[in-house]
């Protein structure tokens, strides 16, 4: 029997948000499976693995022990306004 909360997607939300600054963080997901979209000027000039651990780190011990699976796209302020249309 568990004694930790159930992961949900505000919990992950608050995590990324305390360690990241980032402009646009959406959650979304199931309790087990999770789809993140996290755009953030910490990004700039970094390769999408380097963006994928920054949010691993951001996630921590959560990522081992109680998210099962996270996909994320990470995006510049600039990619996501390009993406936008804006």
């Amino acid at each position: 029997m568990h004694d930790t909360p159930p992961v949900t997607p505000d919990s992950i939300r608050a995590s990324l948000a305390a360690a990241l600054d980032c402009e646009t963080l959406e959650v979304r997901g199931d309790g087990h499976h999770f789809e993140a979209l996290i755009v953030s000027a910490r990004f700039d000039g970094l390769p999408r693995v380097r963006r994928h651990q920054l949010v691993y780190a951001a996630l921590g011990e959560r990522m081992r022990e109680e998210i099962h699976a996270l996909s994320m796209r990470t995006m510049t302020p600039a990619e996501w306004a390009a993406g936008r249309g804006a």
